[in-house]
């Protein structure tokens, strides 16, 4: 684990790989860490990539910061993360909430993106009664702490299945919601109740867009990816079945597998 201070907040972070390589830059999601990232960081490390993973704002090893985090501002701390590295170019992918962040990325610099990579995640803005329900949870987890939340959406984080066929799986996405300060998940949660559309960026998008989704996602459904697909005209959309959303822990041999195709594709286009 390495940190970089930008723009006064210690950043966590991991960078594995050559420091030569093609960068490959993940964002996770909400109330996770960087560690939801290991099987990728570990496969694409070993397959030749320079990967860089960040723990964002509020969240695993980084500094937490109380009241409202907007999608631009979690942006702006990785383009200036990326920027004390001397990452110029490189592709981008994020889950979920960090897929909106990586949206965001997008939208401030997309001259510098090779590839995105958007899993179980939407580029709709917030609607009035998502806005509303964002804001009450944030109050929730300031009132009650994390663990109720957590075990409470576990059974949606990771399919049902998963919790039975890989219980180390469940432990893992357990452990990083506890571990998650409420009031950076909170932050967060009232900057995203104020999140952009982002369909007109994605749909001008010069580089190359994979979407993946789990098939049995609850948060981010198969339809509402299927939807992003057809606006995004240089796209391709993998579902992997029996995943929720979290596929890449949950299925990491075939999620790999479809990254690994997309990267292929970024690295023959250039």
């Amino acid at each position: 684990m390495s940190t970089l201070s930008v723009d006064g907040v210690t950043i966590a972070y991991d960078d594995e790989g050559s420091a030569a390589a093609s960068v490959l830059v993940l964002v996770h999601g909400h109330p996770f860490d960087r560690s939801m990232w290991r099987p990728q960081v570990e496969r694409f490390a070993a397959d030749g990539w320079r990967v860089i993973v960040p723990d964002l704002r509020g969240y695993g090893e980084t500094t937490v910061v109380p009241g409202k985090t907007p999608l631009e501002t979690f942006a702006r701390d990785i383009i200036g993360l990326l920027n004390r590295l001397d990452v110029e170019s490189f592709v981008l992918g994020g889950l979920s909430m960090g897929g909106q962040i990586v949206m965001e990325i997008h939208r401030q610099v997309p001259h510098r993106i090779r590839g995105l990579v958007l899993a179980d995640t939407a580029p709709w803005a917030e609607t009035e009664d998502g806005r509303r329900s964002r804001n009450a949870l944030a109050d929730r987890l300031l009132d009650e702490g994390i663990r109720p939340y957590a075990e409470e959406v576990l059974p949606k984080m990771v399919a049902p299945s998963t919790i039975e066929r890989l219980p180390a799986v469940a432990e893992h996405v357990l452990g990083m919601m506890l571990g998650t300060s409420p009031e950076g998940a909170a932050a967060a949660l009232r900057g995203r109740a104020e999140r952009p559309d982002y369909v007109e960026s994605l749909e001008d998008a010069a580089a190359p867009v994979l979407i993946v989704v789990g098939g049995e996602d609850e948060y981010t459904p198969v339809e509402d990816a299927r939807r992003m697909h057809d606006l995004i005209p240089n796209s391709a959309l993998v579902v992997i079945d029996g995943a929720g959303h979290m596929p890449n822990l949950e299925s990491p041999d075939e999620f790999n597998a479809a990254l690994r195709a997309f990267l292929d594709v970024v690295s023959e286009g250039e």
